[in-house]
């Protein structure tokens, strides 16, 4: 049985806010806006059935599983 990646565009947007600890920062360098990459993440954390960052306010931490550890 193999397992599907996730797509290409949510992983960017990880990716992109995990380096920045930001959303903003990542949208400004993805070129999109705050709220696409929040719709992103949180497609890429369903798809993978785990939160990858723990949100408080504005602020945004990467749990074990979004640090891989």
């Amino acid at each position: 049985m193999s397992k599907r990646l996730p797509p290409l565009n949510p992983l960017r947007a990880f990716e992109a806010t995990a380096r920045h600890a930001s959303l903003t920062k990542a949208a400004a360098e993805l070129n999109v806006t705050h709220c696409a990459i929040s719709h992103q993440v949180r497609a890429l954390e369903g798809a993978l059935g785990v939160k990858l960052f723990e949100r408080a306010g504005r602020r945004l931490k990467l749990t074990p599983h979004g640090a891989g550890d």
